[in-house]
């Protein structure tokens, strides 16, 4: 059975509208279904499509760390869009895979570095109501990051909660970016079923 968004996607019209889809069409082959939904407000659309490659500009933290910490939250919250997105371009950055498909159960895997586990526990301390962060955990990113790549990251992850959060309240599921391109599936996180 096809799963359906919360608010159907609109037609993608108009001369912006057609530069989107090619341009978007040239990077992943297909115009994914958050794009139609998100179309119904164009300049929401735009905006968290500017922010989003802002982001990507910013060079100031470890650009696996910054992946794996979106990965992080999408998985808590349950946004299987994010995870399989992030999973796909995971690869198309010739970031680790391997480590990148065990991010939902990644309290259980052995193949995380001890700086990457503290990425991966910020996030989804960042990600509860109210956030758990600790001075602890801040204190050891601050002395293995630096000032400047800890506020990176932060923003990262709360964009991260921005996209995540928006998409499963619009039903926005994968659209199996990661699974067009012969990727593992992603590993499942305890008690919750697989996004790929």
């Amino acid at each position: 059975m096809e799963h359906t968004t919360r608010i159907p996607p609109a037609e993608i019209t108009g001369v912006k509208g057609a530069l989107i889809k090619r341009m978007i069409e040239k990077k992943l082959g297909k115009v994914p279904t958050a794009v139609g939904v998100y179309w119904h407000n164009p300049k929401v659309l735009l905006a968290s499509f500017g922010l989003g490659g802002k982001l990507q500009k910013w060079d100031a933290c470890d650009e696996g760390l910054k992946s794996f910490a979106h990965m992080a939250v999408a998985s808590l919250v349950g946004c299987t869009w994010c995870l399989d997105f992030n999973y796909f371009e995971t690869r198309n950055k010739g970031l680790d895979v391997e480590k990148a498909r065990e991010i939902p159960r990644w309290r259980e895997a052995d193949v995380f570095t001890p700086l990457e586990r503290d990425v991966l526990e910020y996030a989804e301390a960042m990600s509860q109501t109210p956030p758990t962060v600790t001075d602890e955990l801040v204190d050891r990113l601050h002395a293995e990051l630096g000032p400047s790549a800890v506020v990176e990251l932060t923003s990262v992850i709360a964009f991260a909660n921005m996209s995540t959060r928006g998409n499963v309240a619009l039903g926005i599921e994968s659209d199996g970016f990661a699974a067009t391109c012969g990727l593992k599936p992603l590993a499942e996180r305890p008690g919750v079923a697989s996004a790929s």
